[in-house]
């Protein structure tokens, strides 16, 4: 650069050109480093892809039968024939204390059905995601009072996150329909029937693959009124995110409660990759891409105490997780493989 002095004696448009030469330099070195550090987070993001864990560790392939002491039954395979109408998957982590009601209030309704059809049949699998409390006991209490034809735990050696836990519950399931909820019980069970009837017009006409989605979104106003500015913001920017890169036409992608025909749940969480809190849009994601028609359903709805996700933290993750489903399947660093069907 020139001092004061030797500026001054040269000419005032050849003072200029020397300046935005040097802005120029800067300029390009600028985008030289950008262009540099870009190219070296695709190409570690290309690198870091895996394909789908459909593995499970040796204690996960079997179950626990309360009236029989000691015992461990296999469970079975989603390849295996359906042998009942409807699985319900509840993953749960640390949820000792709001997995009984779920539960009670879940095995009422089935067992109130299967009065009124004697011939349904139904299974609850409670999927303990390595919690550190007593949620694998509190599982097996139903598993004691109701049979474990009916009830079932499935104990993880450690956590994978709640993606993880559907993807293992759905993969040892006997039924034709397969519903997950989550364990605070925040959806009315009974709104089962809401998704099943939309479920019957979908299925109808794709031929056994269908999703229907429970959706909050009828009440995202009332949410507004109660959050903050901030919190308002990080909610509308995850759902501009969804819809912007991954999942459009569903206003809801994050609801706990979706119900699944066999052969869609089988393709779709083969293909899945991520396991923690943004599972729900990289399933729906891959269903779109798939060509499995999604519904959409409103339910009853409420906020229950105990919530394992930080509002702020858990929203930014996501946000992050959402970007890499995107840019991992653009880069060809995750793949959907078409051909997966039911054995």
């Amino acid at each position: 650069l020139l001092d004061a002095c030797t500026a001054d004696r040269l000419p005032h448009n050849l003072t200029n050109t020397m300046i935005y030469f040097d802005f120029e330099v800067l300029l390009y070195l600028f985008g030289g480093v950008a262009a540099v550090v870009t190219l070296t987070g695709l190409i570690v993001v290309r690198l870091s892809s895996s394909p789908p864990d459909l593995s499970r560790h040796e204690t996960e392939k079997f179950f626990l039968d309360p009236s029989r002491p000691g015992s461990k039954l296999p469970f079975p395979s989603i390849n295996d024939k359906p042998t009942l109408d409807l699985s319900i998957i509840v993953p749960s982590y640390n949820e000792e204390e709001r997995l009984p009601g779920m539960l009670k209030e879940t095995t009422e309704f089935l067992e109130n059905r299967q009065k009124k059809q004697p011939n349904f049949t139904y299974e609850v699998i409670v999927v303990d995601d390595g919690s550190k409390d007593k949620t694998t006991q509190a599982g097996l209490e139903y598993s004691k009072k109701l049979g474990v034809e009916k009830v079932r735990v499935l104990t993880f050696h450690h956590n994978r996150g709640k993606g993880g836990a559907i993807r293992l519950g759905l993969f040892s399931a006997r039924g034709r329909q397969l519903l997950f909820a989550d364990a605070d019980a925040a959806t009315k069970f009974a709104d089962i029937e809401k998704l099943e009837k939309v479920f019957e017009q979908v299925n109808k006409e794709s031929h056994g693959m269908a999703i229907v989605c429970g959706s909050r979104a009828h009440l995202q106003d009332e949410a507004v009124a109660n959050r903050s500015l901030f919190r308002t913001f990080l909610m509308y920017g995850f759902h501009f995110l969804v819809w912007f890169l991954c999942v459009r036409g569903i206003r809801d992608t994050q609801c706990g409660f979706k119900l699944l025909s066999r052969e869609a749940a089988i393709r779709v969480f083969s293909n899945l990759h991520v396991e923690r809190w943004a599972f729900d849009v990289e399933m729906l994601y891959i269903a779109q891409c798939l060509g499995i028609p999604i519904g959409e359903v409103a339910v009853n709805w409420t906020e229950i105490d105990g919530s394992k996700m930080v509002p702020v933290f858990s929203w930014l993750q996501m946000g992050r997780d959402i970007l890499l489903i995107r840019l991992r399947y653009m880069l060809g660093g995750w793949k959907i493989n078409h051909k997966i069907k039911a054995q």
